[in-house]
């Protein structure tokens, strides 16, 4: 099975929608996720009541002003203004106003002119002194032009005081929202996560239980070759067996994988153990596969570093996946080819495998699906039922690393795993003056 070119899988990430993550993090995802849409839905809906609040204030007020002013400019008498108003009027290029004192700036006599000589109303709003007025300037029937200014600040201040209110009310909201969506998004995720539990648990005790038939029917299928040898059996009959202990080997090797896949969903890697040298599994795991590469014709070359790289993680874990890179590789490799596994620190605090071959390659249409389970490749030997990959990606990634395909159709594939080095097997950076460590 082959990966797209240039296809990288880092932890937490689905390939293409083709599998499914880790548990952990389809339980944290689903409950910010439904976290994030009610808080955000409730919030909106603050929101927007607040928006709805402020937009009929501001055409109330502006709609009661507009009366206000036009009720000013066509009745109002230059002595008695109402409250916050004044009135003013211009005859024969004389312009009179109330005996209080009107604020600086007014009256606008460039209206007044335009609207004597006109005729027309002109009503606009502007900034003088601080604050905003209303101004309106219109011909009376009685030949005079009236021009009523009108003092918005206090409608002004009914409006801050509601913006704020609504400010108040707004963080309330987002408080509430977050505390609604995180119940909401527990009590909603809970079925998820017991459902998933469940099918932990089921697959796990499913393998477990199998093991023990499987072992049985191996142990009698050995002893029935046994008896099969003394008794001269007809070849075809030989054959026949030779062919049932494969299909019971490689269903073994499918229920050790269920078994293996449910026990990293269960639980997290275990890093409080000792560090494991990634060249020491990549060496065992390379002396596994030696026998069925030189029965293919292959090449097999191991380029490891001068000093050992640690990892920290679960040893059969780790040598089950990069097992598994090596025989996906000899079952793509055609008789004659070459097979490369190298290691090396690629920057502080991150080791590398890479498995790199000659054989066919891959489509890059085949990235949609090459780590996802139950799934068969094109062609080659080397995929079992598309668990392989699947549970090395789910290895990978309970480790807290990434594993990257690279390839191209009769080019050869190159898969990379990258982990993160353990920490406990740094080289330690002496101290200025120290005394050097015995050797």
């Amino acid at each position: 099975m082959r990966a797209g070119r240039g296809l990288v899988v880092p932890d937490g990430q689905a390939l293409g929608g083709s599998w499914v993550e880790p548990e952990r993090a389809v339980i944290r995802r689903a409950r910010v996720r439904v976290s994030v849409l009610v808080g955000s839905v409730i919030t909106l809906l603050v929101t927007a009541v607040g928006a709805i609040a402020y937009a009929v204030l501001v055409d109330s007020q502006d709609g009661q002003i507009s009366r206000e002013l036009e009720i000013s400019a066509t009745f109002g008498e230059l002595a008695a203004p109402p409250v916050c108003t004044w009135v003013f009027a211009m005859d024969g290029g004389v312009v009179a106003g109330a005996p209080v004192p009107s604020p600086a700036g007014f009256p606008l006599r460039a209206d007044l002119d335009q609207v004597s000589a006109s005729g027309a109303t002109i009503e606009r709003t502007l900034v003088r002194n601080g604050t905003q007025y209303r101004v309106r300037t219109q011909a009376r029937s009685d030949g005079r032009t009236y021009q009523a200014v009108i003092d918005m600040r206090y409608q002004l201040a009914d409006r801050g005081y509601l913006l704020r209110a609504l400010a108040l009310a707004e963080a309330m909201g987002l408080f509430v929202a977050g505390l609604t969506g995180v119940f909401v998004g527990r009590r909603a995720v809970a079925p998820l996560a017991e459902a998933l539990a469940k099918e932990r648990r089921f697959v796990a005790d499913a393998s477990h239980e199998l093991r023990t038939p499987i072992t049985q029917a191996y142990t009698r299928l050995q002893v029935l070759g046994r008896l099969a040898e003394r008794d001269e059996l007809a070849d075809e009959h030989r054959d026949g067996l030779n062919r049932l202990g494969g299909t019971l080997r490689r269903l073994s090797e499918i229920v050790d994988d269920l078994l293996l896949s449910a026990r990293l969903a269960a639980s997290p890697t275990a890093r409080d153990g000792p560090p494991l040298n990634l060249v020491t599994l990549a060496e065992a795991a390379v002396a596994a596969e030696a026998d069925r590469a030189a029965e293919r014709q292959l090449t097999l070359t191991v380029d490891r570093p001068g000093d050992p790289l640690f990892v920290q993680g679960v040893d059969s874990a780790l040598r089950r996946a990069i097992g598994e890179l090596l025989a996906n590789a000899i079952g793509h490799t055609p008789p004659g080819g070459r097979i490369r596994l190298a290691l090396r620190r690629v920057a502080p605090g991150q080791v590398e495998l890479s498995v790199t071959d000659t054989g066919h390659g891959f489509d890059p249409a085949d990235a949609e699906w090459i780590f996802s389970r139950f799934r068969h490749g094109p062609r080659g030997e080397g995929h079992r039922y598309g668990l392989g990959l699947a549970l090395t990606r789910e290895v990978v990634t309970s480790h807290g690393g990434t594993i990257e395909a690279v390839g191209a159709p009769g080019q050869g594939a190159q898969f990379t795993i990258r982990l993160p080095e353990s920490r406990a097997s740094r080289p330690r950076r002496s101290r200025p003056g120290a005394p050097e460590p015995a050797p």
